[in-house]
């Protein structure tokens, strides 16, 4: 049986982090979306051999016990003492290494299309409890979207869904070490967000005060290391964005407009020099 899920880009409207857990790992109080930028996973079970194969488009991906979709099989499958082969094929579209949660959102879909092929009966709040193991985004991206997550990234509480904004999504060609990013965090000198009132806003629905409380404490961190994230930002900003902001620990930076218009007349803007650029809705 063969079953194919979308894996859509997160991105983090608000991301802090109040503290450290004694095993060394970040506490996340986190606003994430979905973006209308998507990996597909074709996922199929066989009798033999009774392997996980990974297969990709992308040069830039491991296909073995490294790949995320490829510990997602492995999870379900050792858990329930399922005995069927696993084929996956992924077609790449969310940039690799971008801060947009493509390796996460990959493996949430694998886990999903399991559930369902081999009818396991598991609900979306299971399917999260069981891939934190995989990566913290990786609970969030099971529901892919609007949520208030914390936590070690398990606890997702959804948020009612807002209307379709544009995103201009755009990641220059930089890397960025998260593990080094988070191992740096300085808990004194991070300047926390009032999620509380970002919260409010969306649960009322008023996207336009929500824009004011969005943000990310790890921007000066990543841009201290990489000033040009600053730079586009700001770039975006002075082209009339609502809010532009980096997503996870970068270098993708992101930027909501209410109008795909704008969105677009950013992204012309922005494309000469920046050539991974996307205009999304926002799911």
């Amino acid at each position: 049986m063969r079953v194919t899920e979308k894996a859509p880009a997160k991105l983090n409207l608000s991301l802090d982090t109040p503290m450290r857990y004694f095993d060394g790992s970040p506490r996340w109080d986190m606003v994430m979306t979905s973006a209308d930028l998507a990996d597909y996973v074709s996922v199929e079970t066989h009798q033999r051999p009774a392997t996980i194969k990974v297969y990709t488009d992308s040069g830039f991906l491991p296909n073995d016990q490294r790949n995320l979709a490829y510990q997602a099989a492995h999870i379900l499958r050792s858990r329930f003492h399922c005995r069927e082969g696993v084929t996956i094929r992924i077609k790449k579209n969310i940039p690799v290494a971008a801060g947009l949660g493509g390796g996460s959102s990959d493996a949430a879909a694998v886990l999903r299309a399991l559930n369902n092929i081999w009818e396991l009966g598991l609900s979306k709040r299971e399917l999260a409890q069981i891939s934190l193991t995989i990566d913290s985004d990786v609970p969030y991206c099971i529901y892919s979207q609007l949520a208030h997550v914390t936590g070690h990234g398990e606890k997702i509480e959804l948020l009612p869904a807002q209307p379709h904004y544009w995103a201009v999504i755009a990641k220059q060609q930089i890397s960025v070490s998260t593990p080094q990013i988070l191992r740096q965090i300085n808990y004194e000198k991070l300047e926390h967000l009032d999620n509380d009132r970002l919260i409010e806003c969306l649960q009322a629905g008023d996207w336009q005060n929500a824009v004011q409380y969005m943000g990310n404490v790890l921007e000066p961190l990543t841009m201290s290391y990489h000033p040009e994230i600053k730079q586009l930002k700001d770039k975006m900003v002075s082209l009339g964005a609502d809010v532009a902001q980096m997503s996870g620990t970068g270098p993708t930076v992101f930027a909501i407009c209410h109008t795909e218009s704008r969105a677009k007349r950013i992204q012309n803007s922005i494309s000469g020099f920046c050539r991974d650029v996307h205009v999304v809705t926002l799911l």
